[in-house]
């Protein structure tokens, strides 16, 4: 189970559908999600789009992994799919929050390698989030504001990448997930990340 997070805009959704579309071995786990879809966004492929008191129910039945709200929408993993997919030998990719990897992270007998992904400044995160939400101002607000809080989970995971390039950010990423299949741990450069840290949070 390899879990890739971000803050919004980093680009880990994009990231996580190509490590999928490239590898056969993978598997992207479809959270259940109670926001709107987004135009081109396919029920069932990029997210279950439920309503809130549907989620609520799969909330009380103990149906998810994790669930999570984020900017007043809920997402959750349900557990009967994953466990499907690891008992048919694939890999899972799971595209969620530090909320959620922290909930991962606490079940016993699961196998997880965590990734977080960081935007290589500012400004490129502004403009994504400006070319993916056109005229929702108060939106992209809200993104912005929570990204240092986002950003401040980054050492509960066990790996950091920055997001610079998409196409050598993936390598960065295969070349951890081959090595952690081989169960090696590759070094990273942590006062590095921290310096990244301060830069993007000053």
């Amino acid at each position: 189970m390899f879990v890739l997070s971000s803050p919004s805009g980093a680009g880990k959704t994009t990231l996580t559908k190509k490590i999928a579309e490239n590898n056969s071995g993978f598997e992207i786990s479809i959270s259940h999600t109670t926001r709107k879809p987004r135009p081109n966004e396919i029920d069932g492929k990029d997210y279950h789009f439920v309503s809130k008191e549907k989620f609520s129910i799969l909330v009380k039945e103990n149906s998810f992994f994790e669930h999570a709200n984020i900017f007043d929408n809920y997402y959750g993993t349900l557990k009967k799919t994953v466990i499907e997919l690891l008992d048919q030998g694939k890999d899972v990719l799971f595209d969620i929050d530090w909320q959620g990897t922290q909930q991962l992270k606490k079940i016993k007998n699961l196998f997880i390698v965590t990734i977080f992904i960081l935007p290589p400044n500012i400004k490129v995160l502004k403009d994504r989030l400006l070319n993916r939400h056109q005229g929702q101002e108060k939106l992209i607000e809200n993104r912005m504001n929570k990204f240092n809080q986002e950003v401040s989970h980054w050492n509960e995971y066990n790996y950091v990448v920055v997001n610079d390039d998409l196409d050598i950010c993936y390598n960065k990423i295969m070349k951890i997930v081959s090595a952690e299949k081989k169960g090696i741990k590759k070094k990273q450069d942590f006062e590095e990340i921290k310096k990244k840290i301060v830069e993007l949070t000053k």
